[in-house]
């Protein structure tokens, strides 16, 4: 690219001469600057070039080097990220924007307040002991340490024939997720609440059980979505479900918080049972229970034919980075020709794992003592005191308000609005991180989920900052 001087002479009839000089890529450039002289049509113009000024060389196109391997095309299906990260993004993307406030978080559902001493301590003992010959301990079975599996059989299941064989320890539900989407792979059919978390359809999008996303819907193809609504009482019309292979159900729900109950529960199971369907069952938050229904689905009868259970320290003792939580795969479950689904979860674990870390197995062996459960149950209960706060607040606002009993999350109605609007204005005007519903899927638009995990005078201050946002 070169750049030339012109030299640019307006003539009028008054004899008037008005002149411009200057530097060009193009000389149709020059009509930029010679507009004002020309106002006349009896003037008439010199456009000479009088020299080179410089010769800028052209931008060359930058060649990437690609290799010959096809993308995943499933992964490719997915529709932006994953949830959680995009709020992280726009969360620091608000925090660039007002350096100087102070953004509370009761978005994510990440554990803020410390850990039990008598879980750490436990803890740190094994970690102590791995600096000696007596104490040291390698690669570990990949199904759990037995003496863990044992504690958790006895401590949730003891009352529902689940054996400590049936228990499977790993780094958490959320892992156990996708590791069960390997077993059953990518021909079967799956159906899922919604609104629901957000690690079933994207699993089920990556192993390939999915058509594409319909955009005018807002949903995969392929995929049966079960509403879950306030008008239905948070608990799906079973008749009007068609039969899918696996059936993904959390309870206490994540996010709308609300809880199935034992006549639900049994609908559910009989409705697995009668289309030879397996439920994969989320009890991530089954602790925060305060109404009398079912922790467990196994404390459904039949339930051990048809249902597998995740489960979780993370909501229980704060070990969202500690990592670790364990699946329940009972033997009498099998698959059509009567193969029992264990083997097949076993032969992944064996796998694609290695075993839960030995540390994390003694805070999780702690956590089941009985001043670990006492411990324990403390920390949740200080996590519900947040949430009547919460609740208390969107009640005194008038909206309409649902979970917070039952689970860590409060689910809020905005009617006629859309979720990702009432996440950006609160954000932009209360400096408060939530999460919108939408993000749970098509039934959870209108919504925003409010964690209560937080520190109680984080939890005070964004309920006053909500408080003078709505009043």
């Amino acid at each position: 690219m070169s750049i030339w001087n012109y030299v640019v002479t307006a003539h009028k009839p008054t004899n008037v001469t008005h002149s411009c000089v200057g530097n060009f890529t193009n000389p149709h450039d020059i009509n930029l600057i010679i507009a004002p002289m020309t106002n006349s049509a009896k003037t008439s113009l010199v456009c000479k070039r009088s020299g080179l000024i410089r010769s800028i060389a052209e931008p060359m196109e930058k060649t990437v080097y690609t290799t010959k391997v096809l993308r995943n095309g499933n992964i490719a299906k997915l529709q932006a990220g994953y949830l959680f990260p995009e709020i992280g993004r726009r969360r620091s993307a608000h925090m660039q924007k007002y350096p100087d406030a102070n953004v509370i978080s009761l978005g994510i559902g990440d554990t803020t307040e410390p850990i039990p001493e008598v879980i750490t301590s436990a803890m740190a003992q094994r970690a102590q002991a791995l600096s000696t010959i007596e104490g040291y301990s390698g690669y570990g079975a990949e199904q759990g340490e037995k003496v863990l599996r044992a504690a958790l059989a006895r401590t949730f299941y003891g009352d529902f024939g689940i054996k400590d064989t049936d228990i499977f320890v790993s780094d958490g539900a959320k892992c156990d997720i996708s590791r069960l989407q390997l077993v059953f792979g990518s021909n079967v059919t799956i159906a899922v609440q919604d609104p629901s978390y957000p690690a079933y359809v994207d699993s089920s999008v990556i192993v390939g059980q999915t058509g594409s996303f319909e955009k005018d819907v807002q949903k995969y193809g392929k995929i049966e979505y079960m509403k879950c609504l306030p008008e239905n009482d948070f608990f799906p019309d079973l008749l009007s479900v068609p039969r899918t292979d696996i059936i993904f159900f959390c309870s206490p729900n994540n996010p709308t918080g609300a809880a199935a109950t034992r006549k639900q529960m049994k609908e559910l199971v009989a409705f697995a049972k009668a289309n030879g369907s397996i439920i994969i069952y989320d009890s991530a938050y089954a602790i925060y229970m305060s109404d009398d229904n079912p922790k467990s689905i196994y404390e459904i009868p039949g339930a051990r034919e048809v249902a597998i259970e995740t489960a979780s320290f993370s909501k229980y003792a704060g070990f969202t980075g500690v990592r670790l939580g364990w699946t329940v795969v009972p033997d009498e479950l099998r698959f059509s020709d009567g193969f029992p689904v264990a083997n097949d979860f076993n032969r992944i674990m064996c796998t694609c794992f290695n075993g839960a870390s030995n540390i994390a197995q003694a805070g999780g062996l702690a956590c089941l003592s009985p001043e670990g459960l006492k411990a324990m149950y403390g920390v949740v209960e200080f996590y519900k005191e947040n949430t009547k706060i919460i609740v208390d607040t969107f009640t005194s606002l008038g909206f309409q308000v649902y979970g917070g009993r039952n689970a860590p999350y409060v689910w809020v109605r905005f009617p006629g609005r859309k979720s990702w609007d009432i996440f950006a204005e609160i954000l932009e005007k209360a400096h408060i991180v939530t999460t919108p519903g939408s993000g749970f899927g098509p039934g959870g638009e209108g919504f925003i989920r409010v964690s209560a995990f937080g520190h109680r005078e984080n939890i005070v201050e964004a309920a006053r900052r909500l408080k003078s946002l709505y009043k």
